[in-house]
């Protein structure tokens, strides 16, 4: 299965963000005077592909701008408190940097969080690009930021290969026709998906 380009996505995948996302999330409802919801309910609703989120979470159509706000302020103000790289990780990115691999990201995340999330890791350097929910219009389950990485970099969809931990990760990567790995140490928990980091990176290299 050797590639000339592995996208990873982040949340669940990289960095083990599921503290900050729902305490992000609840922190939305509080500054909008909703109830807190319960963690778990919330862990089980981010990578569901058939709600709206904005319905189910703030009960709004769509994401708001006082609610993206509010979320990537929790999220700037408790990232180095609250997230953790998944064991494992840098050494998987550093040793397919040094088997020749471009290195990217595509994550619903906010540009400036991701930058922020992974600069506190000391792994910003490590990614050739990014691709960010503000990047685009049509974030995943949409393959958008996929092509988009491909158009940066200037590689064929047949020779990059994309890694993450949830169903809107998988559509994305159907819709765009690139090869795709599930994980199962993030936000979800499927049969079939990679258990452990070395079989990821056995698969890989």
């Amino acid at each position: 299965m050797k590639k000339k380009l592995v996208i990873f996505d982040m949340d669940g995948t990289l960095i083990n963000s599921s503290i900050t996302i729902a305490n992000a999330i609840n922190y939305v409802r509080e500054n909008l005077g909703l109830e807190p919801l319960d963690i778990d309910f919330i862990l089980s609703k981010v990578n569901d592909n058939s709600i709206n989120p904005a319905q189910v979470f703030y009960h709004t159509k769509t994401f708001e701008k006082d609610q993206e706000r509010w979320f990537s302020q929790y999220y700037s103000r408790n990232h180095a408190r609250e997230l953790a790289l998944y064991d494992g990780i840098e050494e998987l990115l550093k040793d397919l940097k040094q088997n020749g691999f471009k290195l990217a990201v595509a994550t619903n995340a906010y540009r400036s969080s991701t930058i922020e999330s992974l600069s506190h890791f000391k792994i910003w350097d490590l990614f050739d690009t990014i691709a960010c929910a503000d990047d685009v219009k049509r974030p995943k389950p949409q393959p958008n930021m996929l092509f988009k990485i491909l158009d940066e970099l200037n590689i064929s969809k047949e020779d990059a290969i994309f890694v993450g931990d949830g169903e809107r990760d998988e559509e994305a990567s159907k819709k765009a026709d690139i090869d795709y790995i599930m994980v199962d140490w993030g936000f979800s928990d499927y049969s079939n998906a990679v258990k452990t980091i070395q079989n990821l990176k056995s698969l890989l290299i």
